[in-house]
Order: C-alpha cells, then structure tokens, then sequence
C-alpha cells in the first residue's frame, strides 16, 4: 500500500496562531474560576471559613467539598479493576472534586472561588481560611510500606492498592534453580511531570432546560473523558457533553478526567451561569498527574553459554495520594504484556507493588509503563552481557526471538504477529559503525573525555482499544463536495488531521486538502477509543481506511444508475465511476452532491483491530567530561519497524521528539519532595529542566519495516517509540563511560552535577554512591 509524502494540514492554521484552544472559548454571562490548593501533604480539614472572601466585592460564591457531597457527586473512578495476589481486589480509596475531610498532597483542590473575573476569584482565593490539623506525611513508596509508615487512607491498610501477579512465578522458579549464572539488577525511574504546552483549563455549562452538562476541557477523547466525568456527577453519558478543538500536546496526562471538572460543571449549575477556568503553569507541576517514579529490580538466569533461561522483575510503583483512573493499568498490564521483550524466553515472573504517598497522583505518561518496563529490561540485559564478558549486541543476538518463530506467543500470552528482530539489530549495528566505537573511544580519551555507548533493542504493544468496544467513523459529504470526518480520537500534536485525509484520500480519489477532521463536537457522540497507546492510525486510520472502501462500494449501484449501465460494469479508479472500457464516467464527488447523504456513513459496531508490536534497536555514543560532569550525546541511531509508513515526515517527528523527551527524563528531569515538609521542590522551569531540540547530536531515524497483517493499514504505532527505546539506550552509553572511571551503578537523572559526584566517589573508593535505587 503507497501513500503519497504530503506536509501536514494543521500548520498554516497552528503557525497562524489560528488555532482555538480551551482558553479561546467564551460564553455569555460567564463567570470566572480559581482553585484553593492544599498547601500541605497531609492534614484533617477541621473547618472552612468562606465569609470574607464571600463578602468581597465581584465574588459570586465559594464551593467546598461539602458541596460536592451535599450535591450527591461520586468519587472519581477508575480504570478496569485489576487482579492481585491470590485473587484479591485492588482498592480505590474515594476522590472527590473538592475534598472535604482531608488532603493528602500539597496542590489538592479543597475550594472553587468563582468570580465576576479571574483576578478577582484569585485574589478572594486568599480570604478564604482553611484550619488544619496536620497528619504525618510520606513521600516515597518503600517508606510508605515499612511498618508504621503514616497512613493515608482508611480503606488502604498498609498504604497497598495492589499486589500484581504476572507471568509464571513456579516455572521461573524452576528456571533460575538450574542457571549457570544470575545477574540481578536494581534501578530508579524518576517521577517526571508531563508539562504539555498548554497549561489545564476547562469551562462548565448546564443547561436547566435539558438537563445537559457541556464541558469544554483539554482532552485527549471526547468518549472516555465523557465516561469519567459522567461517573463523577452520577449522570449518563448522554447527558454530557465534551468540546475540545486544539489541545497543545497530552503525553498521557491528557487522557484522564481531573477533580476540577466536576467542581466547575457543579458551579455552573449550582450558579445558573457558565464557569471558565484557565490553570497556570504552577498548578501543571502541582496539580496535573505526574508519572513514573520506580524503583524496581530485575534478576535474569544465564546457562553457561550465555542463553536466558528465565527473568524475575520486582516493581514497587508510586501512585500518589490516589488511584488514577489509568495508575493501576500501566503498572500492571502494560509492565507485563512485552515483559520478556525481543528474546526468546521460556519463563518469566513479574510482581508489581502499587504504593499510595502524600504526592501527586501518577498516571499515564508518553509510553504508559512500557518505557519503564523496557528500561528495566534492557539495563538488566546490558548488565547480564557485562558480567557475563560477553558484546552486548552479541548478548542480545544469541536470545532474540527468530524470525523463524513468527507468530511468537511470549510465556505470558501475548502474541508477536510478525518482526525481523536480528534484521533490524544488523541494520542499527551497521550504520551506527558500532566495531569502529574503539578507536572512537581511543580518541576521545586523548581529549581527556570519557566516551561511552549504548544500545537497547526495543518491542511495545500498542494499545488494543480496550477502552471502547468498537471503532467508530463518520464520514459525510458536504454540500460544497468536500468531506468531514469525525472521530473521538484527539488531534493535539500527532497530525491526525493529516494523515486521516490521506488514507481517505488515496481510497476515494479526491484531493486531500477537501478533507478535514472534527474530533471533538458538542452535537457528535462518538463512541471511539482515545488518543493513547500508539494505536490511533491503526486502530482508527483502520477504520477511516474500511469506511471509505464501503462508500466506494456503496456508490456503484448509485453510479451504475446515473451512468444507464449494469452495476457489474462499473469500474471505480482515480475518484471516478466508469463503465468498463468506455470513457463514460461520473466523480464520487458529483455523485455524492447529487445525492445528499447517500453516499455518507456512520462506521460502527465493527471488530476493533488488535495490538500491534512495533520494535527497533537504538544505539547511542556519549561523550563525559570528568572534570566537570558535563554530558554530550555525540551520535545516535534509531532503527525501527512501524511497519508501513504513511506519512514519512511524522513518523520522523514523532520518532524525533520521543528520543527527545526519552533522554531529557535520563538527563535532567525529575520531580523531587522533600522529605520533611511533603513540598514539591521542582515547582518552576528553573528548577525542572525540560530537553530541547538541540538535545540528541547526529540523530538519524531508520526504518526497517515488518507490515503487520493485523490491519488493513499494516501500519504499527510510533508516537512513544521513541521514549520506549532512548531511556535505556542512553543510560547503557552512560554507564559504559562511567564503568571505565569505576563507577559500578548509577541512576537516573544523569545531571552534570550528578555525574561529578559519582566519578568522584568511586575515585574514594564508592563505586555505588548515586545509586537511587539502593536507598529505603
């Protein structure tokens, strides 16, 4: 299948800065909202005095959590419940809008100021006082489980929401009993926060006449955001809508439904007025969901000829204060489904502790567990060769998966439907020069720099859509001849709108720039999956692509009676009905504005297409100045199977700003508390560096792809990639460089400074001193 090179659609309109994002929108007779915040970790709520901002000139009310209750509004859910040890249920302890009793993370929402204007509700936000009585706090997950840790909720014994079971623990027991050789490795995956472009915002409206809820609110998909909201007023679906036109970038953070919306759509009815909230980049860092934040140890038994005979990975995961709606999904399911990677391994166990601490909550972050999961692998493979004596790409090629084996069914269920694992490998190897790196190594240390390189081969499944039962498409004819799509998977930055159209375009033969996308409408439901997963070409171009051949199929009775001819002699070719072997012809486009809403079609109730695997294999070569810390990556090399392209320049892109924000985690970002006072220490850009696009030196993103069969596209997900592979591809090239000073471990963030004092310490003789991961 070929799909032309065409630029993206969506620019003259984002560089025009004629974009419409949540912000943009007014109402009338709106009125203006501002959040009171918890301004400690941990605390009973033992009254809330509202008088004095009440009575200040332009305050319209004051919200509380005893509001929300008194409303009848429910807690947040969350996401399919998940399976613990023994068959035990993972507990959700209950989180309102607003909370009433108790917070339990400095940036919780406890009041709604609501205003004639945002300034006046901010300053009113002051004048509200709030009495305290604080409760000990914790911060960290392994502190949070040691006996007499403080507690945060009564429904959480322990603070354990869960105790995850995967894999085959007897079999792998039995594998590591009979092994030559055992490697085992512990590491740190830093909490991050995911700081989109645009800050959080939203505005709620009722209608009293039809009893309907609008919310316009920064989105990843209008379908399951409409659920969660839904669950929190305690209303159907149908009573709810969701307007989002631009949204600037979700990474994941995007695709929950926040405490605040149900605060707003509550004021909004309580009032009689629409309420409109625009966040600032100071509640992203204290407010919006974090992620990651790991520690987790992997063993992996070796025969002696240095074949894996089996792997154990042990997680503890830090939730935050509550259980979000997809925090148990990517610390179970998505550490478990390529828990065994690229390598043919014949048994594997994994267990996953998830933590509650007085932070902000974690949820899904650009790769959704995968990331940590692969760098928890690939740090372990890289150890196991160095232990073991044995290249590190050799390592690998002796216990890949062959290509043979295709279909492979991985020991914990999951199918590989097809790949090149070792073709991919050779690739990467030869255009990174990786038996040239020695005398690159030679040459750096004349320069008095430390070089190092790394390499991690890669696999991700891509989300199945299990948030929607099926894939849903609209595709309508406008009077003008042009087409609109509609779909509730959100466009903030991947280029759907693009990509859409073209594989609509090339299936009914009319120019792409007559197509545009609408994935977010107050009077369109849609019940499609969200932007999430690495799925949405696949699983929603899937269906784009199937719609468009049965409009093409649906017109030829139409054509066949416009053209006096038997359907069986019409031919379609190049968006034009023909009798065979005649030049008589009509366009699908006159044929659909002859005809109004013939030829349209609603695309539903169909089979969702399944996971796909894309996979790849990066190497990356950095430079170390002892002296001072200082890091440079001096080359890189992405070598992937997304299987067909459809749009080169944005499988580059997204290829591109993965790595990027993959190895700005390992490089700098981090959100710390402090341990004491429960704050947030990296509240601010000057505190919490994000990478920037000068981060990766000689970056060269390669293809080599594997179609998969499973869609109509054979197209695999990109868009966390290139997360998925850099993380641990870049902290293996780090540690090759740091092993040759005596560092032995070392964790994430690999700051200048970071880095300093570790070639420091290992020159006192402390080979492990910045090794996150063995502290309690």
């Amino acid at each position: 299948m070929k799909f032309g090179i065409k630029g993206r659609l969506e620019d003259e309109r984002m560089l025009k800065g004629a974009g419409r994002y949540v912000s943009d929108w007014n109402v009338e007779a709106q009125a203006y909202g501002h959040f009171l915040r918890s301004d400690r970790p941990h605390a009973k709520i033992v009254s809330i005095d509202t008088s004095a901002a009440t009575s200040m000139p332009g305050v319209i009310a004051v919200l509380t959590g005893e509001d929300v209750l008194a409303a009848g509004q429910k807690p947040m859910p969350a996401a399919a419940p998940m399976k613990g040890r023994g068959g035990s249920d993972q507990i959700l302890p209950p989180r309102y809008a607003l909370s009433a009793k108790r917070v339990r993370y400095v940036g919780e929402p406890v009041a709604l100021v609501v205003a004639q204007s945002a300034a006046i509700a901010q300053d009113a936000a002051e004048a509200v006082f709030v009495e305290y009585e604080d409760l000990p706090a914790v911060t960290t997950a392994l502190e949070a489980l040691a006996p007499g840790a403080p507690q945060l909720h009564d429904e959480v014994p322990g603070n354990l929401v869960l105790d995850f079971i995967g894999g085959d623990e007897a079999a792998t027991d039995a594998a590591f009993a009979k092994a030559a050789k055992v490697v085992t490795l512990s590491a740190y995956h830093s909490r991050v926060v995911g700081n989109p472009m645009e800050p959080r915002a939203a505005m709620g409206v009722y209608d009293p006449k039809q009893d309907l809820y609008t919310l316009y609110a920064t989105t990843q998909g209008a379908g399951p955001m409409r659920l969660q909201v839904g669950a929190m007023l305690g209303v159907p679906p149908e009573r709810l809508r969701i307007v989002a036109e631009e949204v600037g970038g979700g990474f994941g953070v995007r695709f929950n439904a926040y405490p605040e919306y149900g605060a707003l759509l509550l004021a909004a009815k309580t009032l009689g007025r629409p309420v409109k909230w625009v966040g600032t980049r100071s509640e992203i860092f204290l407010a919006d969901e974090q992620a990651r934040d790991i520690v987790h140890t992997g063993e992996i038994a070796l025969d002696a000829n240095g074949r894996i005979l089996g792997m154990r990975f042990d997680y503890v995961s830090n939730l935050g204060a509550y259980l979000a709606f997809t925090g148990s999904f990517i610390n179970t399911v998505n550490l478990v489904n390529v828990v065994s990677g690229v390598y043919d391994v014949p048994a594997v166990s994994v267990q996953a502790k998830l933590v509650v601490t007085n932070t902000v909550p974690t949820a899904a972050y650009r790769g959704a567990g995968r990331p940590v999961a692969s760098y928890a692998m690939e740090r372990l493979i890289d150890q196991a060769a160095f232990e073991s004596g044995i290249d590190p790409a050799e390592f690998r090629r002796r216990n890949l998966v062959p290509k043979s084996k295709f279909p492979y069914k991985t020991v914990t269920g999951f199918e590989y439907d097809c790949g090149d694992f070792e073709g991919v490998l050779d690739d990467a190897l030869a255009a990174a020069d990786w038996k040239g790196f020695a005398a690159r190594k030679a040459e750096a240390a004349k320069r008095g720099r430390l070089r190092g390189r790394g390499i991690a081969t890669y696999i991700e499944a891509t989300a199945a859509g299990g948030f929607a039962p099926y894939d849903q498409a609209q595709v309508t004819w406008e009077k003008d001849g042009s087409v609109t799509l509609r779909t509730a998977s959100h466009n903030h930055g991947q280029g759907h709108e693009t990509t859409f159209a073209q594989v609509v375009a090339g299936v009914l033969g009319i120019p792409m720039e007559r197509i545009r996308l609408r994935t977010s409408e107050a009077d369109h439901f849609m019940t499609s999956n969200p932007t999430g997963g690495s799925r949405t070409l696949h699983g929603l171009g899937s269906a784009m692509f199937l719609a468009a051949k049965e409009i093409v199929k649906n017109g030829i009775d139409l054509a066949a009676e416009e053209l006096e001819s038997a359907a069986a002699d019409i031919e379609f070719q190049e968006g034009n009905y023909r009798i065979k072997g005649t030049d008589r012809q009509i366009s699908i486009t006159a044929l659909a504005q002859k005809h109004p809403g013939k030829l349209d079609l609603d695309y539903r109730d169909r089979p969702k297409v399944p996971s796909t695997y894309p996979n790849g294999c990066h190497i990356a070569e950095v430079e170390i100045d002892p002296e001072t810390g200082e890091l440079e990556i001096v080359s890189y090399v992405a070598m992937d199977d997304a299987g067909n392209i459809v749009n080169q320049q944005i499988v580059e892109g997204q290829m591109m700003g993965g790595i990027t924000q993959g190895c700005g985690h390992i490089l700098g970002e981090q959100a710390v508390y402090d341990a004491e006072t429960g704050q947030l220490l990296t509240g601010s850009f000057m505190d919490y560096p994000m990478p920037r696009a000068v981060l990766v030196n000689n970056l060269r993103v390669l293809e080599h792809p594997v179609p998969t069969q499973t869609n109509p596209l054979g197209a695999k997900g990109v868009g966390e990639a290139g997360v998925t592979g850099s993380m641990p591809c870049l902290m293996n090239a780090i540690m090759d460089a740091l092993r040759g000073a005596g560092v032995t471990h070392f964790d994430m963030p690999a700051t200048p400074l970071r880095l300093w004092r570790a070639l420091e310490a290992a020159k006192a003789g402390q080979p492990r001193a910045l090794a996150i991961a063995d502290r309690p």
